[in-house]
């Protein structure tokens, strides 16, 4: 399994210690939440803290945007040093137009599905992308519990996914634990988003050694 953090649950204060021990782990990439108060009702941190975070981290950068009018923000999302934009469904009128936007920008392009929206939303673009975020708690917040309908939903991406012939990744986001994790891997997914269960373990880089064995 893929495993990439949510920088989210991290402790602010000591976000170099945080970036340290990531640079050290397992750990694959580093998922940042980009929260603007809009779209989802919190509100979280922008791009000079995402510069300031990619100038030490050794590790590819997964940033997550819930946010409206992502379109607006490719080239700014491309000059932090993400290696991956991931937009909302929900949050593009133009799907496809900002899909090639970012995959023109240089970034790999992924798109993400809030826990009510189906998989059958994707069906005209799958080809074109590079991952498919599930959320599998209602975004906003960290530290939800998981719902367990995105195993369903795992398994219907990847039909999905094969019938077209896509090389996207699954990534799950929200929830993921040492009991959950296992669920989402046997349902097929590719990739685990973990962010309290991380950066709130006792041993955080054992924590992501066990998700990443999976």
């Amino acid at each position: 399994m893929i495993v990439s953090p949510s920088l989210l649950s991290a402790d602010f204060l000591h976000l170099d210690r945080e970036i340290d021990m990531i640079n050290r782990s397992e750990a694959d990439w580093l998922h940042i939440d980009v929260m603007d108060g809009v779209f989802v009702p919190n509100i979280s941190f922008g791009f000079p803290v995402m510069t300031d975070v990619a100038r030490e981290l050794k590790k590819p950068m997964d940033v997550h945007l819930m946010i409206v009018e992502p379109q607006k923000w490719v080239t700014r999302v491309r000059d932090t040093g993400a290696a991956i934009m991931n937009v909302h469904q929900e949050a593009c009128v133009h799907l496809d137009r900002t899909i090639q936007a970012i995959k023109d920008a240089g970034m790999k392009a992924a798109v993400t599905l809030n826990p009510s929206t189906p998989v059958i939303m994707l069906e005209d673009v799958i080809e074109q992308l590079d991952m498919v975020l599930l959320m599998s708690v209602n975004p906003g917040f960290g530290g939800q519990k998981f719902i367990p309908n995105t195993c369903r939903k795992i398994r219907q991406l990847r039909r999905l996914i094969g019938e077209r012939g896509s090389k996207a990744l699954i990534e799950v986001d929200g929830g993921v634990n040492a009991e959950t994790a296992p669920l989402i891997a046997a349902a097929g997914a590719d990739v685990a988003v973990a962010g309290s269960y991380v950066f709130r373990a006792d041993d955080p880089m054992a924590a992501i050694a066990g998700l990443r064995a999976l």
